[in-house]
């Protein structure tokens, strides 16, 4: 299946065509009964992983979404039906950038008319707590949304839960013990609830939900993925792997030392470990109710179990 070049159907420009999010919905849409033309944003139209795009029938427009560059984001927006809009914490590692990045995409898509603009947000652990906790890659998704909503713009909200990929890959995946079990490691009790969702496989279809299910478009919101607790992850990979996994909760001192073998800053550290005591005591979605949010939208995740079942048997090596 590839995304259509017929100017009557509905234009989706996607921001990070590249990445998992973007990817994801490219997919997803492209997977739809209705048509879509798609275009995909991205830095570096050259790179292998854009180019496989060309194939699937997705434009590809090279934009760089920051402060100065604003014409030429107004130019990629412009005319869109819909816009999905990412921003990228660890690749810009600023709550500061972050933010303004964020505004600078609200403003062109008011200054594109753009007619929906899909928003991958987060909760406030700072409004939550009443300022007792802040992480920046949270707050900064939750000032952007603020800002949105004062914008004008007619714009839908999808959440993304998180990664799946998490235990396996990136500096905070499970460590292998010398007897072959494994050990996960996270700031925060075994006990705490969190969505976990297989971002490139899943989360297109949230957004997809938002766009062409009944009673969605703007003012809904979705939120995604599979609610579980780390400690019952750790027994369903057990379960299905044969191997032992154990959930070992960090204190704060020792997380950042051991973030600093990643090279992952104290400042960003302590701002990850506060985001962990947030969703421990407040909720990954606040008070929201996931399961009556997934039924509304006509989508529901598949359990952890059967996200493990559709993954390559490399990714539990």
């Amino acid at each position: 299946m590839v995304a259509s070049n017929d100017t009557k159907v509905p234009l989706a420009v996607i921001v990070g065509v590249t990445g998992q999010q973007g990817g994801s919905v490219a997919n997803a849409l492209i997977q739809s009964d209705k048509s879509y033309r798609i275009v995909g944003l991205t830095r570096d139209a050259a790179k292998p992983s854009a180019q496989a795009w060309i194939e699937k029938g997705v434009q590809l427009h090279e934009v760089d979404i920051s402060p100065g560059k604003d014409a030429d984001v107004v130019r990629a927006f412009e005319g869109a039906d819909i816009v999905f809009a990412v921003t990228n914490a660890v690749e810009l590692r600023s709550k500061e950038k972050e933010v303004a990045q964020g505004k600078l995409m609200v403003d062109a898509a008011k200054a594109g008319h753009v007619k929906l603009f899909i928003w991958s947000n987060l909760e406030s652990p700072a409004k939550w707590s009443k300022g007792r906790l802040s992480a920046s890659a949270f707050d900064a998704k939750a000032e952007i949304t603020d800002y949105l909503r004062d914008s004008g713009v007619p714009f839908a909200l999808v959440p993304a839960g998180g990664y799946f990929s998490g235990v396996f890959r990136g500096p905070f995946s499970r460590v292998k013990q010398s007897d072959g079990s494994y050990t996960f490691t996270l700031p925060c009790p075994g006990t705490a609830m969190s969505p976990v969702i297989d971002i490139p496989r899943d989360y297109g279809m949230y957004v997809r939900a938002v766009i062409e299910n009944p009673g969605m478009g703007a003012g809904s919101e979705v939120l995604t993925g599979f609610m579980i607790s780390h400690e019952d992850r750790m027994a369903q990979l057990s379960e299905f792997t044969g191997k032992k996994h154990t959930f070992r909760q960090a204190s704060r001192d020792e997380w950042v030392d051991m973030n600093k073998v990643h090279g992952i800053p104290p400042t960003i550290s302590e701002g990850i470990y506060e985001a962990f005591q947030f969703v421990a005591e407040f909720g990954y979605y606040g008070n929201k109710d996931v399961s009556a949010s997934q039924k509304a939208a006509g989508v529901m995740s598949p359990t952890y179990l059967e996200m493990c079942q559709n993954q390559e048997p490399s990714t539990f090596d």
